[in-house]
């Protein structure tokens, strides 16, 4: 494993099931076998929007070039 809890990920395709994004923050909650990983998303504000297993070929580390962005967000129903 690549990851350990408290990661923040970057998500390295679109999860368009659950509206989210290529380049979406999220923080590792749970890392498990053999590579997958449980990820919060949270709003600005700290809200949950979604709690997720996804694999790491799914997600990547942060990188020193990346810069943080804000966009607008509707759950998806």
């Amino acid at each position: 494993m690549k990851f350990k809890e408290l990661d923040t990920i970057v998500l390295s395709r679109d999860l368009v099931e659950h509206g989210l994004e290529r380049g979406d923050l999220g923080a590792v909650v749970a890392v498990l076998e053999p590579d997958e990983l449980e990820v919060e998303f949270v709003m600005a504000s700290g809200r949950t929007v979604a709690v997720l297993t996804v694999r790491e070929e799914d997600v990547r580390r942060v990188d020193d070039t990346d810069l943080v962005t804000v966009r607008s967000f509707t759950a998806v129903k």
